[in-house]
């Protein structure tokens, strides 16, 4: 919450659309919960990352075992071809070679289905590999404590997995 203990502006937007805590005109008329619910996983630095296999744009596996001995930057975003998320993975398209230059791999992860990574990735001209959690829906999301369960979609955030599989931030 704000320095007053009441919701940020952003939750406040998102609670308006149904995003974010109850849905507008709810009888209970609680207080706006957090982005991440509670209940789910929480990952700490230190923290092994949690294992997965997800379809890329053009639906090949990739799995984090597998990417083992390099550092992974994993980008939860909400959806393709949104506004917000376009200008953030513009911007690490923009950034990558310092990532690459870094040994860094990077993946971004939504709950948008093959095709629709496909066409952004394209359209953008994204020189990473865009994920798809669509199926079971945002288990991988919700495995990171990155998932907002009653707007069916991953909530923002990023985690670096080190060489190791451990989560550095």
């Amino acid at each position: 919450g704000g320095a007053d203990g009441g919701p940020v502006p952003d939750q406040q937007q998102l609670r308006g659309q149904g995003l974010v805590g109850h849905p507008a005109g709810d009888p209970e008329g609680g207080p706006v919960p957090p982005l991440r619910d509670d209940r789910c996983m929480t990952l700490s630095v230190g923290d092994s990352a949690p294992e997965f296999s997800l379809p890329d744009q053009d639906k090949q596996p990739v799995s984090l075992g597998e990417l083992r001995g390099s550092p992974v930057l994993l980008v939860f975003y909400p959806f393709a071809f949104s506004g917000l998320c376009t200008g953030e993975l513009c911007q690490l398209r923009d950034e990558l070679t310092e990532y690459t230059d870094a040994g860094v791999q990077v993946l971004a992860i939504s709950t948008d289905p093959v095709f629709s990574l496909k066409a952004y990735r394209e359209k953008e001209g994204f020189g990473f590999r865009l994920l798809s959690d669509f199926w079971p829906h945002g288990a991988v999301a919700q495995a990171y404590g990155a998932f907002n369960g009653k707007a069916g979609m991953a909530v923002r955030a990023t985690f670096l997995v080190d060489a190791d599989g451990k989560i550095a931030f």
